[in-house]
Formats: C-alpha cells, structure tokens, sequence
C-alpha cells in the first residue's frame, strides 16, 4: 500500500484532471459517449515491496484517454504514516485511508524507484459502463466521500478497486473457481511474508482463529495478485451478448527488478532460534534449580512480566475492529494475568513458598496446546510453551522436594 506523498505538484495535477474529468462526466449525450471510445480503463497490480505496508503488493485503477492525453491512476492506498498514533490505529483497525487521483507518470516513478514491477489488465467495458465508471470515480473523489476506514481483509485498495469497475459493469461477472483450493486468510498472508520472518511471526501472533477458516474466492481478493488472476479468467454475462473475457488485455508495464540478495541477522536469528534459545537456557537452569533446591526468582520475575505484557496486547485485540483478531487463543499462553501474578510468585519465591498460579498457569499451557487443533499459532510459539511449563513444573518440583525433606528433617528430631 502506498505511502502519502505530500506534493504540490501532485495536488495541482490532481486536482485539475478530476474537475477536467468530473465536467465530461456530467454530461451524458450521446457525444460523450462516442468519446468514450478513446478512454481505457484498467487493473494495474503491482508487485510487492520491502516495507511491511507494501509486503503484499498493491493494487490500482489506470484511466488513459488517448484523446485528449490524460492519463490518470486512481489509488485507493493512500495513508499518512505520520498521523499521530498511526500504528496502534492501524493495529485496532481505526485507521483511515483516502482515494487519490494524480497523473500515471508520477505513479510510476515511485515504482521504477523502488524497483517494483507493475502490470496492467486493461478491462472490457461498454461506453456506457466506462462513463458510469468515470462519474463514480468523480463522485468517489468529492472531500466528502474520499476517506474510508480501512481493513486490511475486508476494505482495502484491492477490494475498493474491484468494486469500482465490477458494481458498474451491466451484467453479471463470474470467476473460474476451483472448488478444490481453498484456503485461509493467514494461509494467504504466509505466502508474501515468509521471506521476512520477524514480519510474519508479528502477523501470526495477532491473527486469532477466524483468520484459520477457509475463504470464499471474493474474499481471496484482498490480495492485488489474487485480484489479478481472478480478474485473468473471469468472465462477462451480458443480457442478450455472449459471454465475453472482462479483461481484453494483459501486459507488463513496468518489471520488477530482481531484489539483492543477502541476509541480516534477523534472517538467521528468527523467531523460532530465538525462543529455542531462550527454551535451552531456561531449562538449565531449570535443572540446576531442582539440584540445588532453590529457584532462581529472577527467571520468573522476567519470564512473568514479559509474557504478561504480550498477554495485554493480546488482550486490547479483543476490542480491535478487525474481526480477525477478536478470539487469540494464544492469549492462552501469553497471558495478561500474570501482571497480576508475577509479584505474588515472586514474594512467595523468595520466601521458599509455592504460588497456586504455577497450577492455574498450566492449566492454561495445557489449553493452550489443545488449541493447536483450532487455530495455527506463530512460529516458535509451542517452543515457548514447553519453556513456560518448564517453570511450572520446577516451581512444583522445588517447592514438593524442600518440604518432603523438611519433613525428614522433623522426624529425624522427633525419633
């Protein structure tokens, strides 16, 4: 999705090619409809990006009208990232998205920067359904109606697009589906950030189990590629036509230039290595503790507050309005209640005591495991519970061993 670019030259061009092409829209003579011969309109999907917002592509609406010169892209993807608070809104699905119109050659200078590729379907429209699609574009583009709130799943510039050029087709657009494919929302999503693992573990661990249930083909089209194959083989039921291809043709505008190679050390260190790290010491340490008959409070102290502040993360999803993200039973695992533990484990710790939250806490890490049937955790996750239960059980373990041998100790004295 593209970044808002605050530029005066943008804003100018803008602005008079929407009043130029708002005033031939008003009218509807069959004069303007001869014209509409010159005008194209067409999908253009570019290629992803390294930024996380451009990690699945983008998606946008060309229109070129040979006759008078203006060519124009339509971007449903604007967005100010330095809007105060702009990722928590992002995260809570309170952020908002405007529709821009400005000149093509500035559209693509901002790809050929940064090496993306773009190609263009252009649509099969009627004169009147290329008007009908112009005025909308018009209307859309008002200060009123230009701001939308966005939703990465339900409401984005692939979506705002589609429904652009299909709500204003006359007939019916059927896809070619095959019901054998199927697949889920985070499914979909793995397949553009697999490459960057930190990116994907951060997706995983907010999407909950509504993101695991299996999508309809309109709801695959969040995705500007999947957006482009169905736009590739769908088709167009015009009353009193044949059906006809919705789009006459395909080509590559601009290609995208094949990325450097090389990794970082987040590409080494990934989630998984870095929490089998943190399983590997704790459990020596778990080790030593039991030998030793003494818990080492500290451990606990961070293993405690660190999960409970991802666990009230995980808790505010709750009230996010992405309904994706609502029910997380990583939640489970990453549990906001132990905020409210760690001081009490920690006291009792320090005194040689046990907590009843080591018991309540494996209940939950028990749970947690059964979830694995219902919803697809992120990378390292089940790791991190084996760490978690690991303390669990050398808490029970310590505490049981010290009191079965002060028990000893008083019937040694006593005989």
């Amino acid at each position: 999705m593209k970044r808002l670019k605050l530029n005066l030259r943008v804003v100018f061009l803008a602005v008079l090619v929407f009043l130029t092409t708002n005033l031939c829209a008003q009218e509807s003579s069959p004069r303007q409809l001869q014209e509409m011969d010159s005008v194209e309109i067409g999908l253009l999907t570019c290629s992803p990006g390294k930024e996380i917002y451009s990690l699945f592509g983008h998606t946008a609406i060309r229109v070129h009208d040979a006759a008078t010169g203006q060519d124009v892209a339509v971007n449903y993807g604007l967005f100010n990232y330095h809007t105060p608070y702009f990722i928590p809104r992002f995260v809570f699905g309170l952020c908002d998205y405007e529709m821009g119109i400005y000149p093509f050659d500035l559209f693509m200078e901002e790809y050929t920067e940064e090496g993306r590729g773009v190609v263009e379907q252009r649509i099969r429209l009627t004169r009147q359904e290329k008007l009908d699609i112009i005025n909308a574009l018009a209307l859309n583009a008002r200060p009123e109606n230009k701001v939308y709130r966005y939703n990465f799943f339900y409401d984005n510039c692939s979506s705002r697009a589609r429904d652009m050029i299909i709500d204003h087709i006359h007939g019916h657009v059927g896809y070619r589906v095959n019901a054998s494919v199927t697949s889920s929302y985070r499914a979909m999503v793995h397949q553009w950030d697999e490459q960057h693992p930190w990116d994907s573990f951060g997706c995983d661990l907010l999407l909950g189990v509504k993101a695991d249930r299996q999508t309809t083909l309109r709801q695959q089209q969040f995705l500007p590629d999947s957006l482009r194959a169905s736009f590739a083989s769908a088709k167009v039921f015009r009353e009193h036509q044949s059906p006809a291809d919705l789009v006459d043709s395909t080509w590559t505008v601009l290609e995208a230039q094949t990325p450097a190679t090389g990794s970082s050390i987040f590409d080494i260190f990934t989630p998984r290595v870095v929490i089998s790290i943190l399983t590997l010491v704790v459990v020596l340490a778990s080790v030593r503790e039991y030998r030793r008959k003494k818990i080492y409070w500290g451990i606990d102290l961070a293993l405690l507050l660190a999960d409970g502040l991802a666990g009230f993360v995980l808790f505010l999803m709750i009230f996010s309005k992405h309904p994706t993200v609502s029910l997380n039973l990583q939640i489970l695992l990453l549990n906001p209640l132990s905020l409210i533990a760690f001081y009490s484990v920690v006291r009792k710790s320090r005194r040689s005591q046990y907590s009843i939250w080591w018991t309540v806490f494996t209940v939950c890490i028990l749970l947690f495991f059964v979830g694995n049937l219902l919803q697809d955790y992120a990378s390292g996750m089940n790791i991190l519970a084996l760490c978690l239960l690991d303390r669990c059980i050398v808490n029970y373990c310590v505490h049981a061993k010290g009191k079965y041998a002060s028990s000893l100790n008083t019937n040694k004295k006593i005989i």
